[in-house]
């Protein structure tokens, strides 16, 4: 029996994981899709620990449904989501044990970020999180607030004394200014660049646009419309994910259209050789960023997904194409600005070989970054 769970549990995430990625693929409105991701690693949740594709799936739609508005709207539903719930251990939280997990990491990394809560804040946060639990019976997982278990109030948490609820503990933690700040921080981190901070006036029209309403779209308007989002100085290594969507939908690649077992060995063996499987993020930190997606077995992961690519991609446009033309066709294809010396050098000696060229397009550095 525990065999065949097993068995289940995995065919339910490669599903999950492959149906993911064809919407990546497919879809014609490409940033929802990026969104979802970015907040997928905001709420890093994984099947791992949820063993449940179903609750899984639920959470994705929640972030996709909810990740263009009001982040209070978002952060009420992401404290009772039954995955977020069973992966930070929420589930049976009481009032005689109240477990810590979830006040701590809402706060630390979902809400307010580091040295904006104190210990004290995380044992009265816990407090006002109890009684909540899981219907299992439910498909998908329901959540539901049995009252007896509830521990009774008041609570004071960051400055602020109540008889506090989920709902109305998020109310006033969203509504603070520290986590303004940290929330148009972290979409920085994820869009502009994460080596370089924001500077102080930078940071303020970011808290600026994102106002008391809380507005994420109106967030990532500021952020794609700053100066910094164009500046050359900040480049981002592109996520596995985005590098593996990206390609496909570049060369116009459908997963679905894949044999069933080159499929999987075309996606999720190279997602795992890379470090990045959806729905299983490796913490509840989310994945790394930056110079850490760089590896040598990385590196060789990309290779192996660029050669295999190439095999199942349309390559005629790039065949009837003089050779001398080929490696800027592939810099347009691929959303390249300019291909650096070495590079141009390296595509310009396999030209005459559309899919060697193509192959080695898809690993050179520059279609690696967001610039």
């Amino acid at each position: 029996m525990r065999k065949h769970y097993r068995q289940v549990l995995r065919a339910q995430r490669k599903e999950l994981t492959l149906w993911w990625l064809e919407r990546m693929v497919a879809t014609a409105q490409p940033w929802t899709e990026k969104r979802t991701l970015l907040w997928h690693n905001h709420w890093a949740t994984s099947i791992q620990k949820v063993k449940s594709g179903a609750a899984m799936l639920q959470q994705n739609e929640t972030l996709r449904r909810l990740g263009g508005g009001d982040f209070r709207t978002l952060a009420r539903a992401m404290v009772v989501d039954p995955a977020l719930m069973v992966w930070l251990d929420a589930d049976g939280s009481t009032a005689k044990a109240p477990n810590e997990n979830l006040g701590r990491e809402f706060m630390e990394l979902f809400v307010l970020g580091v040295g904006n809560y104190s210990e004290t804040d995380v044992r009265q946060a816990a407090a006002a999180l109890t009684g909540w639990t899981l219907d299992r019976h439910a498909n998908p997982w329901k959540p539901v607030f049995r009252a007896a278990r509830h521990a009774k109030g008041p609570e004071t948490v960051v400055g602020r004394t109540a008889d506090f609820t989920a709902r109305s503990l998020v109310d006033h933690l969203v509504a603070l200014p520290a986590s303004h700040a940290h929330v148009a921080g972290r979409m920085w981190g994820a869009l502009v660049s994460n080596e370089n901070k924001p500077s102080a006036s930078a940071l303020a029209r970011l808290v600026k646009a994102y106002g008391t309403e809380r507005d994420t779209t109106a967030l990532f308007r500021a952020l794609f419309t700053d100066a910094a989002f164009a500046d050359p100085a900040n480049v981002l290594v592109k996520q596995p994910v985005e590098y593996v969507v990206g390609s496909l939908r570049a060369l116009g690649v459908r997963p679905r259209d894949l044999p069933e077992k080159q499929r999987a060995a075309l996606l999720l063996h190279t997602l795992t050789g890379l470090g990045q499987v959806p729905f299983a993020p490796d913490s509840v930190g989310g994945w790394p960023a930056g110079a850490a997606w760089l590896t040598t077995s990385a590196a060789q992961a990309r290779i192996g997904f660029a050669q295999t690519l190439v095999r199942h991609a349309d390559l005629g446009e790039i065949e009837k194409t003089a050779a001398k033309d080929r490696a800027e066709l592939l810099a347009r294809t691929l959303g390249v600005g300019e291909w650096g010396a070495a590079t141009r050098g390296v595509l310009t000696a396999a030209a005459r070989d559309p899919m060697r060229i193509t192959a080695l397009a898809l690993t050179a550095p520059e279609h690696l970054v967001l610039r």
